[in-house]
């Protein structure tokens, strides 16, 4: 079991700045046996990945749309995932979800993480 608890969304305008934190609690199990990813959710859309990390977080991915402007990263130590989101546009404004997999591979689909946070609300005003 893993528990999820994501922080730092807000309200910020158009070309600023935000981080998001995920604390992780995973019971039985190190938190480095788990692939994390951030994924996002606007009004009316399907939910839809962001960003991956590797269980030691060597190797990280990306949609095409926030490459170049989003970095996540973890801290196996701090059992904490990040995700720092610079020059946000509109079309960033979602709920953002930290997640988390049992598994070797980073995902690139919901589908594929078993674990959730609740979310927190990002807004970019234009």
């Amino acid at each position: 079991q893993v528990q999820l608890v994501e922080s730092g969304g807000g309200l910020v305008q158009a070309g600023g700045s935000l981080r998001l934190s995920c604390s992780c609690a995973a019971s039985g199990r190190t938190l480095s046996s788990f692939v994390l990813g951030w994924l996002r959710q606007a009004p009316g859309n399907e939910r839809e990945f962001v960003a991956g990390v590797s269980r030691s977080g060597d190797s990280t991915y990306y949609s095409e749309s926030v490459k170049g402007r989003f970095t996540i990263s973890r801290d196996n130590d701090k059992s904490t995932v990040y995700l720092q989101m610079t020059s946000l546009k509109p079309e960033d404004t979602a709920v953002y979800y930290c997640a988390a997999r049992q598994s070797l591979l980073v995902a690139t689909t919901p589908r594929e993480y078993n674990y959730w946070g609740q979310g927190t609300q990002v807004t970019v005003s234009s």
